[in-house]
């Protein structure tokens, strides 16, 4: 779980950047702010990706989703890129688990069968 995940926390980094540099160009928001918002949020995005195994790590993964997609009211192409991240982050969460069961289990049938 934790290569997809990260996979798609890293994407996201470049995407909140990419939106900064758009969002800049709106006259009614503050250069500074802009920033600060964004850069906060590409720390989040890659600190995500050392705790995403941990208690509550893919719940703050679903609240940068949810912000991302908030920010939409800023820079609109982002409800569509924010949806577009919450499906990749829930498939990524979902399929994750699916690899990671299905590691253990081999691992179990390997272990097995060396004991055998």
């Amino acid at each position: 779980m934790r290569t997809l995940c990260a996979s798609t926390l890293i994407s996201e980094f470049f995407v909140i950047g990419f939106a900064g540099l758009v969002a800049m160009k709106d006259p009614d928001l503050a250069v500074g702010t802009v920033w600060t918002v964004c850069g906060i949020a590409m720390f989040l995005s890659v600190a995500l990706c050392g705790v995403i195994t941990r208690p509550g790590g893919v719940a703050l993964g679903w609240a940068l989703q949810i912000a991302l997609l908030a920010s939409g009211v800023f820079v609109p192409m982002m409800f569509i890129l924010g949806a577009l991240f919450a499906v990749l982050w829930w498939a990524s969460v979902h399929y994750g688990r699916k690899i990671d069961e299905a590691k253990a289990r081999f691992a179990a049938r390997a272990g097995q069968s060396d004991a055998a």
